[in-house]
């Protein structure tokens, strides 16, 4: 494997935003900056089109790539909603447990491509691997290798065990055990789609050597008080919580809805730069899709699985 220093990335970003829509109505991440600059990961300006339904109950089709620019922002924060924001925050963290536990009851499908792209910005290779999510023999949710095509990454050599790894985020690090560990702040409004969210920074009190805590931003419906995306990362008082042989830290993750209660993972996407000193740069980006979540059979995965992960384990999915 090639020797490569990691260099944080420009903010200006080209993302892929997933469009979602509520049923009811209904609807089914390299950070730059540090950590004390208190609204540096705050807002993210949105310039998708929002594309028609295919289906009323479920997620929107992904559109194509478009211009996204992530800023920084010393603006005041905006005007409280009428609704109490610690109230928010209680009912958005008492539904965020109640996804989690419930995330352990369903497969899924789940896809994991990293690309690295050449000085003319196109693709020059790529690793990508399917799992599915499914009850193991005890009844517990474990992920197996589906496909695996041949690597064609030339600045990288990977194995599958360290793109699962990269893949296993904990979505749901604001469940009410863990709210006393943050500071929540309510920063705005902001349109995510078709879904109008209030915004909320969460930051660690105090980093933590056994146990790795979230740092970023959430967006919250502002109907139903539901957390349907997220931007962040993972951090202990040791730094940055990453896989060793790879660059990628925060990740901008959207949600969809699922059977019309549960809010699950469907798309998450990280951007990095490699640096080589005879090479030169080497963008590098990460894309990981959940689809296909189904119930597992009766009294499968019954324990909710660890909502953050210790400084010496990885996360588990």
């Amino acid at each position: 494997m090639k020797v490569a220093q990691i260099k944080p990335k420009n903010c200006d970003r080209r993302m892929n935003a997933i469009c979602f829509k509520r049923r009811f109505s209904f609807l089914p991440a390299a950070m730059t900056v540090a950590p004390n600059i208190a609204l540096a990961f705050a807002f993210l300006i949105c310039g998708a089109t929002v594309l028609q339904a295919q289906d009323a109950s479920g997620p929107l089709t992904p559109p194509p790539e478009h211009d996204v620019h992530r800023v920084t922002t010393n603006q005041p924060v905006e005007a409280p909603p009428a609704k109490p924001p610690a109230e928010i925050v209680k009912e958005f963290a008492a539904k965020e447990e109640k996804f989690l536990r419930a995330r352990v009851a369903y497969g899924y499908k789940k896809s994991i491509k990293l690309t690295e792209y050449g000085h003319d910005g196109q693709p020059s290779g790529e690793f990508q691997m399917t799992l599915a999510g499914i009850a193991d023999s005890e009844g517990r949710l474990s992920e197996k290798i589906v496909t695996q095509p041949p690597s064609t990454l030339h600045a990288l050599e990977l194995s599958p065990a360290v793109l699962r790894a990269v893949a296993r985020i904990p979505a749901y690090p604001l469940i009410p055990q863990q709210l006393s560990k943050y500071d929540l702040r309510y920063v705005g409004e902001e349109k995510v789609d078709e879904v109008d969210c209030y915004i909320f920074e969460a930051k660690p009190k105090l980093l933590e050597r056994a146990q790795a805590l979230f740092q970023g931003v959430v967006w919250v419906d502002k109907q139903f008080l539901e957390v349907v995306k997220t931007y962040g990362k993972w951090v202990t008082d040791l730094g940055d919580e990453r896989a060793p042989e790879l660059p990628f830290i925060n990740f901008e993750t959207y949600r969809e809805n699922v059977d019309g209660k549960y809010w699950f993972p469907n798309y998450a996407r990280s951007d990095e730069t490699l640096h080589f000193k005879d090479s030169g740069d080497v963008p590098v980006r990460v894309v990981i899709k959940w689809s296909e979540y189904k119930p597992l059979a009766a009294g499968a995965a019954a324990a909710p699985v660890v909502t953050v992960p210790d400084a010496t384990a990885k996360p588990k999915p």
